[in-house]
């Protein structure tokens, strides 16, 4: 039997797997390989990651050995990722909370993948501290009053 609508169907689009430019497929060929599971995209690791961190962790996977295991400085860091050291510390402490690397005070060590990503659960604000620490608003109003007590300064 046919309906009205499947004498319209359009045909499903076909997904070609082929490389778009077969010459420039990579390849390892003798130098070290940096790898990171699809489940990184796939299992949401990529998606509960913040900026900083994200960065942070693809640098980390860039500069391992065989072992996930790497050497850089927190100053080569920062100045590679062009942020701050507080920015850093946030980052690499996000990343060891969420099990996704090792630190021991001088070598860093990207993890296998725990079974799936630590997602920071939100929380209220209660105090001004908080306030003032991560509300748009309340950060805003801060800097605002701070520049025109600025200019009465002067």
């Amino acid at each position: 039997m046919t309906t009205a609508n499947s004498s319209h169907r359009t045909p499903r689009a076909v997904i070609h797997r082929a490389p778009i430019l077969p010459e420039r497929v990579r390849t390892i060929a003798g130098q070290s390989f940096a790898f990171v599971p699809h489940r990184f995209l796939r299992d949401g690791f990529f998606a509960s990651l913040r900026p900083d961190e994200l960065r942070l962790y693809l640098l980390l996977v860039l500069a391992a050995d065989r072992h996930g295991v790497s050497f850089y400085h927190y100053d080569s860091i920062c100045s590679l990722l062009e942020i701050p050291l507080e920015s850093y510390l946030r980052a690499r402490n996000a990343l060891i909370a969420k099990d996704l690397i090792a630190f021991d005070g001088t070598r860093f060590q990207v993890l296998s993948l725990p079974e799936r990503p630590h997602v920071d659960a939100a929380r209220p604000l209660t105090t001004d501290e908080q306030f003032e620490a991560h509300d748009p608003a309340t950060i805003r109003r801060l800097v605002h009053g701070s520049l025109s007590r600025r200019g009465e300064d002067r």
